[in-house]
């Protein structure tokens, strides 16, 4: 062996020793129990480009508006996190994990921030599992889902507004898609709906997927209108798989093709609340509304 050759091996040598050091102390960094947390809550998606122009611009609107706090992530949908650690190696901690990985750090106060649309079944099962946590904290606090006042409906309205004006013509309808639920919430979609029209909004339509206004509503209401150009949007935080597939798919029973076949000339918007920056900022605020 030349010198050259042994001068390599040894250069070799010191970067895996220095690469094992490197990681160690990365591996064995404390966590400083003093820094509150901010625990954000999302259903979640398996869509990754959409979660982070979604769920994470979302977080990292809390973080840069709060740096003194960690921010972290919890998913309530467990079919959710199990198809991305499947798919991807990703481990994503469900609602409990996530409080009982803050507790272990000896985190002291804590901020429960949703993304939840509205006070539904996700918000209330999300609800249920911290609650059992709160005695082991000094401090836990909780901010509103994105509908909660009188005043948030009022700002949802403009916020989809103002984010679909590149949109918005007098021969256009805007219709959103919804989720739906069997929960009492599920009227703020007609709320939503009232108000639109009482600021005159009124190529503006909301129908679910899985509840009531239905699609055949909206359907009689286009007609109604006499509006035949449609474009769709998603209201829900993420453009996931409602938004794909039930929304913009090329099945026969996805909105895309059912309007296309009831005469409509039909666009897809695949864009999920959580990409409006001012949406964010909304939830931004809700998260100071906690604080206070």
């Amino acid at each position: 062996m030349n010198n050259l050759q042994k001068i390599g091996g040894a250069l070799m040598l010191l970067l895996l020793v220095l690469s094992f050091l490197n990681c160690r102390s990365v591996a064995t960094q404390s966590v400083n129990p003093e820094k509150p947390v901010i625990l954000v809550v999302s259903f979640g998606t398996s869509y990754n480009e959409s979660r982070q122009k979604t769920i994470g611009a979302i977080e990292e609107a809390i973080a840069h508006a709060y740096p003194a706090y960690s921010v972290r992530r919890a998913f309530t949908s467990q079919i959710v996190i199990d198809h991305i650690y499947q798919r991807d190696g990703e481990k994503i901690d469900n609602v409990t994990e996530g409080m009982n990985r803050l507790v272990a750090e000896g985190v002291k106060d804590v901020i429960i921030q949703p993304t939840h649309l509205m006070q539904g079944i996700e918000e209330n099962e999300m609800l249920s599992q911290v609650k059992p946590f709160e005695s082991k904290f000094r401090s836990i606090k909780y901010g509103k889902p994105v509908l909660a006042s009188e005043a948030d409906y009022t700002a949802l309205v403009t916020i989809l507004k103002d984010g679909t004006k590149a949109y918005d013509t007098p021969d256009t309808a805007l219709v959103f898609m919804g989720h739906g639920t069997e929960a009492a919430s599920n009227a703020d979609y007609t709320k939503l709906i009232a108000l639109f029209r009482e600021k005159g909004f009124s190529n503006y339509f909301i129908g679910t997927v899985e509840a009531s206004p239905s699609l055949d509503d909206v359907i009689d209401e286009l007609q109604d209108a006499g509006l035949e150009k449609v474009i769709l949007f998603p209201l829900m935080i993420v453009a996931g798989d409602h938004a794909n597939n039930d929304m913009a798919g090329d099945e026969e029973d996805s909105w895309k093709s059912i309007l296309t076949a009831a005469g409509f000339s039909v666009q897809t918007v695949l864009r999920g609340l959580g990409e409006y920056p001012d949406l964010q900022a909304h939830i931004v605020q809700h998260v100071a509304d906690a604080m206070q």
